[in-house]
């Protein structure tokens, strides 16, 4: 049984979305064109005067927003709260409406580096000017911002429990995305063939933690949630979700991933597959690894990392950004 909305709670979306930008990471879920679901963890940031939660994407790997464009229903999971601050966090997943915007690369750039630096003092401090003037394959950004519709509460992470669930009283603004490019996109950033899933993922549970599997629920909507257990098999990953959801047989995206305390580098996998119910828990077949983007913790080998990254990616900004008709900004004007 799906759950419906609780009227004994005392949920509001300005508490919601405070809590939402505390987290170092959001589990952001988005849907491919064949009915996929694809997981990655991006840092939320503070919206719109129209009460969003936003996150960014780089524009030379914009697919995360690409398939927002295409179809605007996707969700975000807050379910690692390390690093937030915040006592006895909920677990939490909010379903929305995407708004893509790159019509503006330099303001868009621009507000990312600025909301970088506020959340990220150190790791900004960090970085040289001389390296980050190199990187504009990374800080020039595609923003999507993220108009709720439908939140599941598990309040204090107990996901033991069925959800609280919020819904606005009435239906809030969504304006449009930005008009899509022209031409044809860069695709996936990485062309290397990935290793097998198989290998990536041999001791993924006890280095990243437990993973999020999101599915795509009946109304369409990506769902992305924190698993209560796992267990690696031959055919992937035995789960066993939080009570109170329904779990549909199909598509899924299976997520690993970890940071510190104070973010200073990043881990993830991530795994494309099936899945279904068996008994009493989900049984999770994996076909293929996504290409990750692990950053170092050391700041010398993350210089290294990104600066080697850049000399990859340096075509697609050029190419992505002409075919929003814009130039890559440069990093000395937008006031750094």
């Amino acid at each position: 049984m799906n759950p419906q909305p609780d009227t004994r709670t005392q949920l509001d979306w300005p508490s919601i979305a405070a809590q939402a930008t505390s987290f170092i990471a959001t589990e952001y879920a988005s849907v491919s064109r064949d009915g996929t679901p694809v997981t990655w963890p991006v840092t939320p940031y503070s919206g719109t005067d129209r009460g969003t939660v936003d996150i960014s994407t780089g524009l030379t790997y914009p697919l995360k927003a690409e398939r927002a464009r295409r179809n605007p229903k996707v969700a975000l999971s807050f379910s690692e709260p390390t690093g937030s601050g915040l006592d006895a966090p909920a677990t939490f997943v909010i379903q929305g409406y995407a708004t893509v915007r790159d019509a503006d690369l330099r303001a868009n750039s621009a507000r990312y580096l600025a909301q970088s630096a506020e959340r990220f003092p150190d790791l900004t401090a960090s970085t040289p000017d001389a390296v980050m003037r190199r990187m504009a394959w990374y800080w020039t950004r595609i923003w999507v911002e993220v108009t709720p519709v439908r939140v599941l509460w598990w309040p204090g992470g107990d996901l033991t429990a069925a959800p609280q669930v919020w819904e606005p009283a009435s239906p809030f603004d969504v304006p449009a995305s930005d008009p899509a490019p022209g031409g044809r996109g860069a695709g996936s950033w990485n062309c290397a063939t990935p290793e097998p899933w198989q290998r990536k993922t041999l001791h993924a549970i006890e280095a990243l933690g437990l993973p999020v599997l999101t599915v795509v629920d009946d109304a369409g909507w990506p769902l992305p949630l924190r698993m209560r257990a796992a267990q690696r098999t031959d055919f992937g990953f035995r789960l066993t979700p939080p009570n109170g959801v329904t779990i549909p047989d199909g598509a899924a995206c299976l997520t690993f991933h970890t940071h510190a305390e104070t973010f200073d580098s990043q881990s993830n996998v991530g795994v494309i597959g099936t899945c279904r119910w068996v008994g009493e828990s989900v049984e999770f077949h994996a076909e293929r690894l996504m290409q990750n983007f692990d950053v170092p913790r050391n700041p010398l080998r993350r210089a290294v990392h990104m600066l080697s990254a850049g000399r990859k990616l340096k075509r697609r900004l050029d190419s992505e950004a002409q075919r929003r008709g814009q130039r890559v900004p440069r990093y000395e004007e937008l006031g750094r």
